[in-house]
């Protein structure tokens, strides 16, 4: 059997987008990948609209906790890091060294919690970034499983 490759997706709260990420990873491709999650500046909680979301499309993120990324530097080899906000873009170089760029991917993703308005339409916005997510993370299955098989 072959060992799982770690993917950690990483922003700044690690309560919304990364969260999410980390359990779609987990539901499409759990038997490949071991997916992981973590924050430069980590908020104490899951953000609750983000784990109403998930639960909507059957992926329980209830017990997933926000993480600093230190919990990870060093500490374990990271195969892919995807970054899902523009700040940790900005600052990743210096946090993730050493990781190919060819096994870096970025991609911008509007922060959810950032919307206002009712609770219908706060919850419509996380939906919309949970299905760019799932959309995101879907193509990037299919073109690691290319580059794999091309390259051995």
């Amino acid at each position: 059997m072959q060992k799982k490759q770690n993917v950690l997706f990483l922003c700044t709260g690690n309560s919304c987008r990364s969260q999410m990420a980390e359990g779609l990873l987990r539901h499409l491709a759990g038997e490949r990948f071991e997916a992981l999650s973590a924050g430069l500046e980590p908020n104490n909680d899951v953000h609750p609209f983000a784990i109403k979301v998930m639960e909507e499309i059957g992926i329980d993120i209830s017990a997933q906790q926000p993480k600093a990324v230190d919990v990870y530097l060093g500490r374990m080899m990271i195969h892919y890091l995807i970054i899902v906000c523009n700040k940790a873009q900005s600052t990743c170089p210096r946090v993730w060294p050493g990781l190919p760029n060819e096994r870096r991917y970025y991609w911008p993703v509007n922060d959810p919690a950032s919307i206002t308005g009712t609770i219908e339409e706060q919850l419509s916005g996380f939906r919309e970034i949970r299905d760019e997510l799932q959309e995101k993370i879907t193509s990037w299955l299919k073109d690691v499983s290319v580059s794999t098989s091309i390259n051995g």
